[in-house]
């Protein structure tokens, strides 16, 4: 125990730390880009057209985010999505404009609407959030920011929580490396490595089934889920040790 803290945080020597869900609202952000993107997408798309005669054009809804986009580096997740939709699309190049009918295209799309949200509303990092890392703080405890979204660096700045982290290892940085995203353990491994700690004394914090799935493929000390509407069940499934709807619980 710490202080009056339910969780003992000082038995750990660095914690990780997913962003968008678990540090700030930004999933929801996020989510609605998802949706307005492939929602445009799939209501022009031309059926008649060869090679897309069997594709599934039926609307995308929550369920499509959660199991094929949540947690994944975005030009992944569109591919997995539109895979699940029998939709097959050139890969196209990260430089491709957000009108390229590619995935790559797509997926810049998609940040695009993210980014202009992000300009136009800012974000408020969870209350419950910020008094962990506040206790965290006091501990001296090293943390690390571990986000497939490449706006990581924008989203903590914009809730005011960018110098909170040793590191952050975001989509730009995995590529730069070259690390596999979730559900591969590679992005927190290397932030472990960052902060100085051994997985075996290190926590993984995530909201996403793919981000779980890293932390116990990493065989890290503690895999914390947050609840943030994937499921209590469904993240134990995925290998969480605890679940929380609120990291307020553990503060």
């Amino acid at each position: 125990m710490t202080g009056s803290s339910p969780m003992a945080w000082d038995h750990y020597e660095a914690v990780l730390f997913d962003l968008d869900g678990v540090l700030t609202p930004t999933a929801r952000v996020h989510m609605a880009a998802w949706a307005e993107m492939f929602t445009s997408f799939l209501g022009s798309l031309d059926t008649s057209r060869a090679g897309f005669e069997d594709a599934d054009t039926s609307p995308y809804t929550e369920d499509d985010y959660y199991a094929h986009v949540d947690g994944k580096p975005r030009y992944e997740g569109v591919a997995d999505f539109l895979a699940s939709r029998g939709i097959e699309l050139p890969e196209g190049s990260p430089t491709d404009p957000p009108e390229a009918e590619t995935v790559c295209g797509l997926g810049n799309r998609k940040n695009a609407a993210f980014t202009a949200v992000l300009e136009r509303d800012g974000v408020e990092p969870y209350p419950g959030s910020v008094a962990v890392l506040d206790l965290l703080r006091e501990l001296g405890t090293p943390l690390a920011v571990v986000s497939s979204s490449a706006n990581a660096p924008a989203v903590l700045a914009a809730a005011g929580l960018a110098d909170r982290f040793v590191t952050v290892v975001d989509g730009a940085v995995a590529a730069a490396l070259r690390l596999p995203g979730k559900p591969e353990p590679d992005t927190f491994l290397h932030a472990a490595r960052e902060c100085g700690s051994a997985p075996d004394r290190a926590v993984v914090v995530e909201d996403a089934v793919s981000g779980v799935r890293a932390g116990a493929a990493g065989a890290f000390a503690l895999v914390l889920g947050v609840d943030r509407g994937a499921g209590v069940d469904t993240l134990r499934a995925a290998g969480a040790d605890v679940v929380v709807g609120d990291l307020g619980e553990l503060a």
